[in-house]
């Protein structure tokens, strides 16, 4: 007989009586809160923000809509809220980044070689870009780009209509490509 893995809703309802449960929530997402945080923050605050993230969770797993059956929107939320405590820091970091165009995050060395020497230039317009945004329009479309959540998850993990989170990207999309100087940064080169 097949067992069906419980969904996230599940999980949550069942930490109630048995709180190691919760485990199977941290096991699912960590690693994408972590990236998230990270690309955001930079590798330390990812470390304490996203184990922060699971702890306010678990603490407010109770109040979680159980009607929801995917707990990653909320998870990126949680996280969101938490990084906006570090907003100076990280406009700090984009600024830096804009300026010298140097990424502290550790990359495999090939990668490192190739895509600096490439993209140097676009990393510290882009950086600017982003250090320019509202920190509302940068959390749009850092959820959608770096956390690859759809529009509706992004609403809910904000708590913002879906056409808040639509002109929050167009007005944020539309800086990024002119910080690049017009060009999509999503278009893939031939």
């Amino acid at each position: 007989m097949e067992t069906l893995e419980a969904d996230d809703a599940e999980l949550i309802r069942r930490s109630h009586d048995d709180p190691e449960q919760f485990a199977g929530l941290f096991d699912r997402y960590i690693q994408q809160i972590h990236r998230y945080v990270a690309r955001r923050l930079g590798t330390q605050a990812a470390d304490d923000i996203a184990a922060e993230t699971f702890l306010t969770a678990f603490r407010r797993r109770a109040s979680y809509d159980v009607t929801q059956r995917l707990a990653r929107p909320w998870l990126y939320g949680i996280a969101t809220t938490l990084m906006a405590r570090h907003r100076r820091g990280e406009e700090r970091f984009l600024r830096a980044l804009s300026r010298t165009g140097v990424d502290p995050l550790p990359e495999p060395m090939a990668d490192a070689v190739v895509g600096r020497v490439a993209a140097q230039e676009e990393d510290r317009r882009l950086a600017g870009a982003l250090a320019g945004l509202s920190q509302g329009d940068r959390d749009v479309l850092l959820l959608v780009a770096g956390g690859d959540l759809t529009y509706e998850e992004v609403a809910w993990a904000l708590g913002v209509p879906i056409g808040t989170v639509r002109s929050r990207l167009h007005r944020a999309r539309k800086k990024a490509r002119a910080a690049l100087g017009g060009d999509d940064p999503t278009r893939e080169v031939s």
